[in-house]
């Protein structure tokens, strides 16, 4: 089994008139995070100027839409993280029409076996002035849920884990370590693709 402990700066432009919805923001998550999933190497030119920067580094791995930290091996059952939720702002020669996003998250697997991803984490959105935050958890290759019953803000401390019991079995909890309120999605009989 592989495990993917991931924070993610992964902004996605959006040309929606109005703030969207909980449904189209889980959409837009969705397609995403599928997207996400897909490894998406650098070419060989880009490559060669990364080793030329990086001639220290061996076995590492580039991708154009995910950055984060991959251990590969076997018998990995559980990953935290802990991040402080940022601010969003728009890019400098951003709209302020357009929709910004970012996602951290931690997950088991999605790096090369994409059949059974196990994860969870916070997106972050800003259009104009207005921000948006939601914690969300997923079992691919069901849809990303978004939890109820928790709030983040910027400047929380928020603790992301999960944890696979079995190939069909686990779960995802997001802690707000400022507010002290915890969610759990407990996973059971899930099927693989």
């Amino acid at each position: 089994m592989k495990f993917l402990a991931t924070l993610i700066p992964a902004f996605l432009a959006s040309t929606a008139i109005a703030v969207p919805s909980r449904q189209e923001r889980s959409a837009a998550r969705f397609n995403r995070r599928e997207a996400l999933r897909n490894s998406n190497p650098l070419q060989a030119s880009d490559l060669e100027e990364l080793r030329l920067a990086n001639a220290n580094e061996s076995h590492v791995s580039y991708s154009s839409n995910w950055a984060g930290a991959v251990l590969i091996g076997t018998g990995y059952k559980s990953v935290t993280g802990t991040i402080t939720v940022p601010t969003p702002k728009k890019p400098s020669s951003g709209s302020s029409s357009t929709q910004y996003a970012a996602s951290a998250w931690v997950g088991i697997d999605g790096d090369t076996c994409s059949t059974a991803i196990l994860q969870t984490g916070v997106d972050f959105y800003i259009k104009g002035s207005t921000v948006s935050f939601d914690a969300w958890y997923e079992w691919y290759p069901d849809y990303a849920y978004d939890f109820t019953g928790i709030t983040v803000s910027a400047g929380d401390q928020i603790k992301m884990t999960v944890t696979a019991t079995s190939t069909s079995a686990g779960s995802a909890v997001i802690q707000n370590l400022t507010t002290g309120k915890t969610v759990t999605k407990t996973f059971s009989g899930e099927t693989n693709k």
